[in-house]
Order: C-alpha cells, then structure tokens, then sequence
C-alpha cells in the first residue's frame, strides 16, 4: 500500500500541466515581498540539511513574488524540537516552511516522549524530495558481518536524539530481535555521528538513508570501509535486492507487524511541510510550487553534482500516510511501546 513505486507513480501523476497555474490564480500576490524561513531539524552538515539548502535555493523562485528562502537549522530532541516550533510557535500563513526527519511521526504514536505538543496529521504535507529506504551498517573493522552476528557481538552504535532513527532502530531490534546494540547517544548531529565511526569511537550506525550515504560517504560503500547489515522499508531496495528489510528479521508475524510499524515512515521520504492552519488555496500553492522546484533544470544539475536522488512525491500523498501510521492499531502500538519501554537512551559518547 505504501511502496515506492506506488509513490513515485503517484508523483509522477502529480506534476501535471496547470496544477501550478491554478495555484498561482489562488493566492495572488499573497508571499509578493516576502521572505520565507526554512526550519531543517537536523543540524548543519548532514545529507538532511544539504538536500534543504539545495531546494531553498530554487524553490522562491517559484512561489509568486517571493523573494527568497532563509534556511534556519533546528536540532533538539530527536526533531520534535522543530516540530513542536511549527506547531505552536511559527506563523500560520505558510511563510514557514520545514524540512524534518518524519521520525517524529512515530515519536507522536508511540509517545516516546512528554514533549510532544503536535498532531502530525494536521500539518500541511508540502511533498518529499526523494522517498528512499533506511540503514544499518557497522564499520569494517567490527566483528559483525550478518545481523545474526549483532546478536552475539556488543556493537557500539552512534547516535543523536531519543526520538532519532539513530537510537529507535536498534533499540527495537535489541528488544524484538535479540541483537546486542549498543547505543552511544548525545552526538549533536549525523555528522558528528560519521566523524565517530571514522575515528572508532563507535562501530556502526543506524538510520542513514541510502540517499544521504551516497551523498556524503559513497567512498565508504565503494571502498568497503562500512558493512551493511539491512535496510529499513517496506520494499527492498531495487539497488540492494540481496539486503534484508529490517522487518524480515521478525520471528513471528507479530513481531513482523511490529517492526513493519518502525518502517512505515520511510515512505514520506525527505519531507517539506509547513504549519497548521494554512489556508487551503495558499497550501496548494506550496504544493505546486514545490513539485516544479523538483522540475527545475539548475536544480537537477546541482544535485546530480552533489549525488542527491530526486525522486518527487506529492504532498496529498503524504498527507495520507501520516494519517494511517497516526491510526496504526492500538495492540500494534502498546506492544511497541512495551517493547521500548526499558530503553533509557544510551550512554553518552
């Protein structure tokens, strides 16, 4: 229901002649003059952040009269920090926009915080650049080759904030699947986390999606100084077939509903999105004014120069997939939060 080609289909479908036309007719004259903020809500210098600048630099240009995009980056708390700034505290004009992690979507269903001062369901789903899966990896030097080594070998894991893939992914995998990862928690960002695994301070890393390891780190796959154990999605990578889906290494098919539930939102990508409340002719306006970004040709040489996948999914679609891992159902859900019930949020590097 909610696989990639599925998704990219449906964004294909999306970027039809007129869609933007009639947004403009919408809300003339509304952003004429203004500058428009971009919350990123993970720090400087991670694959997040550099895929936020690369479309803040083109987007403006195709919102009417807008006249450009300040991009302002806000990590904190496993991204519910940016979250909860677009909640409660920017305007609700559509004059803020964001890029966050949708990890923060899980963090909502689970509760896995007191911070919570959101309903993802009800910000406006602007679309995602590129909806690609997730990973585990160890560095070369570990002992770990397999996943079923992870369940003999203590592994270090770098890692952000608690609401992070960083810590989630392998804290549920050390209490659905046995594994013995560790979690090395407080890096101020991803890229502190990579700066770590180059040093040995830690030995692997969970949740960086292929798009942002191509983009970052492609020596480390071309010259094998990582390992990969899975992927993380509902559907294996066409690229890596071979590489099993985190949810494949559930014992039983609850355990497998289970870790399906870690996995559906991979399907929102890298989202933008903005504030609640935004008028609905204005919101479609952001919507068609991100789906021609993705079509901008100086766009797309930049990020074919930077290794950044474009791959558009429409908002609508998002939109609707927050609402169904908002709605996961309440036996898969408190048996998820039981299973992370023990976990305190690692030691610090």
């Amino acid at each position: 229901m909610l696989n990639r080609a599925c998704l990219l289909a449906v964004g294909g479908a999306m970027l039809c002649a007129g869609g933007f036309t009639q947004a403009q007719e919408a809300s003339p004259g509304f952003f004429k003059g203004k500058t428009l903020d971009m919350i990123v809500s993970s720090g400087a210098g991670g694959g997040q952040d550099a895929n936020a600048r690369l479309i803040a630099r083109h987007w403006a240009k195709h919102i009417p009269g807008a006249t450009t995009m300040v991009v302002k980056n806000m990590p904190g708390a496993g991204h519910l920090r940016a979250a909860n700034f677009l909640a409660n505290h920017a305007p609700k004009d559509g004059t803020v926009l964001s890029a966050l992690v949708p990890s923060f979507v899980l963090s909502q269903v689970l509760q896995t915080s007191k911070g919570i001062q959101f309903d993802a369901a009800q910000f406006g789903w602007l679309g995602a650049s590129a909806a690609n899966n997730s990973t585990f990896y160890v560095w070369s030097t570990s002992p770990v080759k397999t996943m079923a080594d992870a369940t003999r070998y203590e592994t270090p894991m770098g890692a952000t904030g608690a609401g992070s893939y960083t810590m989630i992914y392998p804290a549920i995998m050390n209490a659905i699947v046995g594994t013995k990862f560790k979690i090395v928690a407080g890096y101020k960002s991803t890229a502190e986390v990579n700066l770590a695994l180059e040093r040995g301070e830690v030995l692997g890393r969970a949740g960086n999606n292929f798009n942002s390891l191509k983009m970052e780190n492609a020596d480390w796959l071309r010259d094998g100084k990582i390992r990969l154990l899975a992927q993380v999605g509902l559907d294996r990578d066409p690229e890596y077939p071979d590489l099993p889906l985190m949810m494949e290494f559930g014992k039983t098919e609850e355990d497998r509903s289970l870790l399906k539930l870690f996995s559906a939102d991979i399907a929102l990508g890298r989202p933008f999105l903005t504030t609640p409340g935004v008028p609905a002719d204005r919101l479609e306006l952001l919507r068609s004014s991100f789906m021609a970004t993705l079509k901008d040709a100086a766009l797309l040489k930049e990020a074919h120069a930077a290794n950044l996948e474009i791959l558009p999914v429409p908002g609508a679609r998002l939109q609707e997939v927050v609402r169904e891992i908002v709605s996961a159902p309440p036996d898969v859900v408190r048996r998820a939060r039981e299973a992370l019930a023990g976990f305190e949020g690692g030691s610090a590097p």
